[in-house]
């Protein structure tokens, strides 16, 4: 059977699968459920055009992994043929743990376990079907594998995932400002003293992309629609859980598992299989399920959802918001106060220098951290992280709810 096969794709046009086992990856129901997961939840209230899936993004990220690995082999770098594949296959399973809606509900389904985990038990159940090249890929993903650069080019601040959704988000959300020159970095990249580098040459792309990715975050990883409709889902599924008693009836058997069990990190992994039937369907049944609910505050979250009639939301600053809070609190019950009345932080900074810094290879073979010879201030200046006040509430809040 022929496994090399071509998806036609919009963002990059053909991505072919360069090796027999990503095919047989890309067929196993583990990476199938990703066709139903949204990339960017519900931010399709917002932006219509955004319906595109973890399943979309993690074969792009798949198809610039091989394109980079093949630019670092034409430079001189000793890259075995197991090697490339663990790459590419560890960054083609690297969302396989997001369960319904991703970010939104991450940690609220089961409290306390994360995609990173879920991911790598995922991975670890792969393992024992196809074998060595599945441990190898698991030792990049955990930074574990002898040749650190494999694992940067996974998890790190010019990596495969972030340069695929950048491209990907500003393609199907139509925000041109996140469009970054993807081919022209990986013909830059390179490796010094086991690190990813970028070439001189490559230095404004890479100020491009840095800056790309503060424009995509507040105008649309945290724009205040999204973020308001991700807080009101989340209150909808633990106010779903709470009075879950009356609220069974349409619910799906995994879905209902999950809410009905306390379930720990510890106690996760004999559910996994479950879990892994978990898609963003099971939620949308869910919620236009609870519409009806007789309990007044979930049928308001969930019909605020299914219906998009969303909170009000406002960005303020610290003290304006905690005014206004006080203000807002008299009109509300203690149990509405808990799912109606929703107030926090977003926090964004587009560049760590902290963490896994970006680094430029000059013309005279020296390495330089980005932000010491960027002519750009604003890259200096993208550095420190944004952190903005928000306050959500009704849009009609009615006197006699005050108790």
């Amino acid at each position: 059977m022929n496994k090399r096969k071509i998806f036609n794709d919009p963002v990059y046009g053909f991505i072919s699968i360069p090796y027999d086992i990503v095919y047989d990856v890309i067929e196993h129901p583990y990476f199938q459920r990703l066709r139903r997961i949204q990339q960017l939840g519900l931010s399709t209230l917002v932006y219509p055009g955004a319906t595109h899936s973890r399943f979309h993004h993690s074969l792009g990220a798949m198809h610039l992994m091989h394109k980079t690995l093949e630019t670092l082999r034409s430079k001189g770098h000793t890259i075995t043929e197991e090697e490339a594949q663990a790459a590419v296959l560890a960054i083609l399973m690297h969302d396989l743990g997001h369960g319904p809606f991703s970010h939104a509900l991450e940690g609220v389904i089961v409290p306390g376990v994360h995609h990173e985990h879920i991911s790598m038990l995922l991975m670890q159940r792969l393992e024992k079907e196809f074998g060595e090249l599945i441990a190898l890929a698991i030792a990049i993903f955990t930074n574990r594998h002898p040749k650190k650069f494999l694992h940067q080019l996974v998890s790190g601040q010019l990596d495969m995932d972030r340069m695929d959704y950048l491209n990907r988000d500003s393609f199907y959300t139509g925000v041109s400002e996140g469009v970054i020159g993807y081919d022209r970095i990986i013909n830059m990249i390179d490796v010094h003293d086991d690190s990813i580098v970028v070439e001189e040459k490559g230095l404004y792309s890479v100020e491009k992309f840095i800056v790309a990715r503060r424009l995509m975050y507040w105008q649309v990883y945290l724009h205040k629609t999204s973020l308001v409709a991700d807080l009101t889902l989340k209150n909808a599924i633990l106010r779903g859980r709470e009075v879950l008693s009356e609220n069974k009836n349409g619910l799906s058997g995994d879905l209902l598992f999950f809410l009905e069990n306390n379930i720990s990190q510890q106690d996760f992994e004999p559910h996994l299989d479950r879990f892994a039937m978990l898609d963003d369907v099971d939620i949308q049944q869910a919620l236009k399920a609870w519409m009806n609910s007789e309990d007044v505050i979930l049928r308001h979250l969930s019909t605020s959802i299914i219906n998009r009639q969303l909170f009000k939301i406002e960005f303020l600053d610290e003290n304006a918001a905690a005014i206004k809070l006080a203000q807002l609190q008299q009109y509300f019950s203690p149990d509405e106060l808990r799912y109606l009345l929703m107030s926090g932080t977003a926090r964004n900074n587009a560049y760590n220098p902290d963490k896994d810094n970006i680094y430029i290879k000059m013309k005279d073979g020296s390495i330089k951290e980005i932000t010491a010879i960027t002519e750009q201030w604003n890259i200096r200046s993208l550095s420190n992280p944004v952190v903005k006040h928000y306050l959500a509430y009704p849009k009609t809040i009615r006197h006699e709810n005050k108790h």
